[in-house]
């Protein structure tokens, strides 16, 4: 039987994890407190991660990406796929680390970074979960009917509601995190996620889906709890996802609009992805693209967008490469949009919450293959109004 590895409170960089050796069972570390915030305080900011997301649920996310991606973390060519992947990264070649990268490169990152990310993701969701509440809309009878088991007799179990999220550079960890918020919302509460990225990630998330769905494997060894664990979300119709390979710099305002789909609104996401655009794309795409998005996102949409923080995001402007905060040329591009020739205004962008600089802790309960880190970010929620 594998033994597991505790998730360490270490530092932020993977090198310094040992690799081969179990790390020692430890009793859970006291509660840490996220560090406080400039700006106004998210709800994900004023509470820990175990007050917002049971550790229960935790734990099945978790074994989801074991269960997803046992090959790879089993594979003895492990570290060396993640040292190509993290050479990639250092040298902001995103193009060898995602875009070209071989399948197993993918599902190295996907098992080694996207756990963490995606435990942070849920707790933000959760924390903006008032604002969520209003995106849900009432499902089709047909949707509703095909989407209630057939044994279900009870109207409460049956979906009835539903929320949209269209994830731009959205992957493995945004999927699990809108698993995870549904695993804390009334059964029925359906979610639909369209994820969009450059990178060839529809295998990753096939697999992914799958084991968030279905319950985990049961090894003759499991005690009666382990036996009796069940999917992260039941039934499994309460989770669509779907995956378009689409580079959403090149997106015309229409394919844009399509993707959007119809006049209700929907939460769009981009999650550590903002800053990569601006880093790599430059500003000029970027906010072309931002633009864009303001010309035909539903009024009433939400916009969350969750990156490192402080010096971390930052983007060159100029010929001298004055640096600017990707917090700033956001909110100069959406909260300050100006008026331009040949620009359809639009919406415009309330922003209704938003943290500087957030600690995710993980608990030392917590079981996974091998040693994660905690992560700090700022998130910025923005909401569609009329012009």
């Amino acid at each position: 039987m594998k033994v597991e590895h505790n998730i360490r409170d270490t530092s932020h960089h993977a090198a310094n994890s040992k690799k081969g050796k179990p790390a020692k069972q430890q009793k859970a570390k006291p509660k840490a407190q996220p560090e406080a915030s400039s700006s106004s305080s998210a709800a994900a900011a004023d509470n820990t991660s175990a007050d917002i997301l049971p550790l229960t649920h935790q734990q099945r996310l978790l074994s989801s990406f074991a269960s997803a991606f046992q090959p790879v973390l089993a594979s003895p060519a492990f570290a060396t796929i993640l040292q190509e992947v993290k050479a990639a990264l250092y040298a902001r070649d995103f193009d060898a680390a995602f875009t070209s990268a071989k399948a197993e490169s993918l599902d190295a990152y996907a098992a080694r970074w996207s756990p963490t990310r995606s435990l942070a993701y849920a707790v933000v969701m959760l924390g903006i979960a008032e604002h969520l509440e209003g995106l849900e809309v009432q499902v089709k009878k047909a949707e509703d009917e095909a989407g209630a088991q057939p044994t279900t007799t009870n109207p409460k179990t049956q979906i009835k509601k539903e929320i949209k999220i269209l994830s731009i550079g959205g992957g493995a960890a945004e999927l699990a995190a809108l698993a995870a918020y549904l695993s804390q919302q009334p059964p029925y509460l359906k979610g639909t996620i369209t994820l969009l990225d450059a990178a060839p990630w529809n295998p990753v998330v096939s697999k992914l889906h799958a084991a968030l769905t279905v319950p985990p494997p049961v090894s003759r060894y499991a005690n009666e709890a382990q036996a009796t664990a069940a999917a992260l979300v039941e039934p499994a119709a309460r989770l669509s996802s779907s995956f378009a390979q689409l580079d959403a710099l090149a997106m015309t305002r229409e394919e844009l609009s399509n993707t959007l789909g119809g006049t209700d609104p929907v939460l769009v996401t981009l999650l550590f992805t903002l800053n990569e655009l601006y880093t790599a794309a430059g500003i000029g795409k970027t906010t072309a693209f931002l633009l864009n998005l303001t010309a035909t996102v539903p009024l009433g949409s939400l916009l969350l967008v969750v990156d490192s923080p402080g010096s971390y995001s930052e983007a060159a402007v100029g010929k001298e490469s004055k640096k600017y905060p990707m917090q700033w040329l956001m909110d100069h591009t959406l909260v300050n949009k100006p008026e331009k020739d040949g620009v359809f205004p639009g919406c415009r962008w309330e922003k209704v919450e938003s943290n500087d600089s957030v600690w995710f802790r993980l608990a030392d309960s917590l079981n996974y293959p091998i040693s994660l880190e905690n992560m700090r970010y700022q998130m910025h929620l923005y909401r569609a109004t009329k012009p």
